[in-house]
Formats: structure tokens, sequence, C-alpha cells
């Protein structure tokens, strides 16, 4: 048996590339940078060295996502490995990057600069800033955070 999992958690290198296959899948690659700690030998202090990472995300998912993410995002991953390889202009070339499975905002991309959030409003697919509803009072600004959504209405469609 193998085991195949990746969690990683850092900022975004780039703005995501968002293409489709042939087929008309969504294809969403970005790059994160991971920062490893090690101390200088020669200074004795602890020094943050980067690991650049490609990522790789599939289907709807990755294009909805796609208009949230951009270079400096923070988020946490959660995928598999893969290696690839192929031949350009008579070179072989291989990389080994992380097929998203999870991705989670670690910091709000409307970010008042301050540490503060306007909060997120689900709207058709997507979040857009500008608050929230709750108890029939529109929440905005300030630390809030939404309410979690009803995960009762999936209770049917479990198998057990």
């Amino acid at each position: 048996m193998s085991i195949n999992r990746v969690v990683i958690s850092g900022n975004l290198t780039r703005d995501p590339e968002l293409r489709s296959t042939a087929s008309g899948t969504a294809v969403l690659s970005f790059g994160v940078a991971v920062n490893d700690r090690r101390r200088n030998a020669q200074t004795g202090e602890w020094e943050d060295y980067p690991n650049y990472i490609d990522c790789t995300m599939f289907g709807a998912r990755a294009q909805g996502i796609s208009r949230y993410l951009s270079k400096g995002t923070k988020v946490a991953i959660e995928g598999k490995l893969r290696w690839s390889q192929w031949e350009r202009d008579g070179q072989k070339r291989s990389k080994l990057e992380v097929i998203v499975d999870e991705i989670e905002f670690m910091t709000s991309r409307y970010s008042n600069g301050e540490g503060g959030s306007q909060g997120y409003q689900p709207q058709s697919g997507g979040y857009q800033s500008g608050g929230y509803q709750q108890g029939g009072q529109q929440h905005s600004g300030g630390n809030q955070i939404p309410p979690a959504p009803d995960l009762s209405v999936y209770d049917e469609e479990i198998p057990f």
C-alpha cells in the first residue's frame, strides 16, 4: 500500500491561469510559495527559504474558485503529488506538482488592509463581498464571519 497525500499552506506566487482541455474541462494552474526555516551556518540566525510548488485544480470548482485567487492570496491546500514527463525541443523535462483536492482561503481577498474583512455573502455559486444576512439583519464590516450553511439538506443523500 502507498499513500500520496500532501497538505501545504502558503501564498500564491502568481495570478492563476485558467484554461480548458479539448473536452471542455476547466484546468486552473497556480504556484504556491511555502517557507522552510533553516539556521544560517554563518550568522546563526533562522532564515526562511521558499519552496515554489506548482498546483493544478480541475473541473467546475477550479473555474469558480479562479475568480477569488490572485498573487499573494494565502491558501491551505490538500491534494496529491503527480509527476509529469514530456519532451520539448529535444530535451526531456519533468515536474512534480500538487493536484488540488481541497483549497481553503487563509485570508480574505477583500481585506481592508487593517486585518478586518467585509465578510462574504453566498451568491449563485460564488462569494461576493458586502456582508451577510443573519436573522433578518444585514451585517457588514468588522471581523464577522457568516453562519455555516445548513448541511441537513444533504442528509437524504447519505447511503447509510
